[in-house]
């Protein structure tokens, strides 16, 4: 069975330098989430391939948890991806990825869950019968959280854009 996933994408009347900044800010994403409250850089890492940094999570059915990611893409402007647990057995890998388009930029932003065990896999553990039902109630609410997310760094990017009087 392929790894579930999901993605989102909107289109940012900015370059994909100014949405990359946005996107590349670890510390920016925990207030344009509900679940994330916190990121931070590892050991004096920063951003680039290989890094690594600690996210803080809390969601109201499954409590609160920290995570350990590895950024396993750091390709300015293009992409940026975190493997969550770690590259060999990811619980999930996280990818932003921006195209350049006539009018600015289309921001991607994509989750696929597994191999490695996640949230997801340990409820599916308990309730084998409704696994289905798990992952696709999970994914939806991945789906709104991205959404949100898209749209508060094309806000943030289109802010900054009509600042700088549109261009380009």
């Amino acid at each position: 069975m392929p790894s579930p996933a999901t993605e989102v994408s909107t289109t940012i009347a900015a370059t994909p330098t100014r949405v990359w900044q946005l996107v590349s800010d670890i510390e920016l994403m925990p207030t344009l989430s509900t679940e994330l409250q916190s990121v931070e850089w590892l050991g004096g890492d920063g951003p680039g391939l290989g890094a690594k940094f600690v996210g803080r999570n809390r969601h109201s059915a499954m409590g609160e948890w920290t995570t350990q990611s590895e950024v396993i893409e750091w390709d300015a402007p293009r992409a940026f991806a975190w493997a969550v647990g770690g590259r060999e057995r990811p619980a999930a890998i996280w990818r932003f990825t921006l195209t350049p388009t006539d009018y600015g930029t289309t921001l991607t932003y994509r989750v696929q869950l597994g191999p490695g065990t996640s949230g997801v896999t340990l409820l599916v553990g308990r309730e084998p019968d409704r696994a289905q039902m798990i992952v696709a109630a999970r994914l939806r609410q991945f789906d709104e959280a991205m959404t949100a997310t898209v749209d508060g760094i094309k806000t943030l990017a289109e802010a900054s854009n009509a600042d700088s009087q549109g261009r380009f």
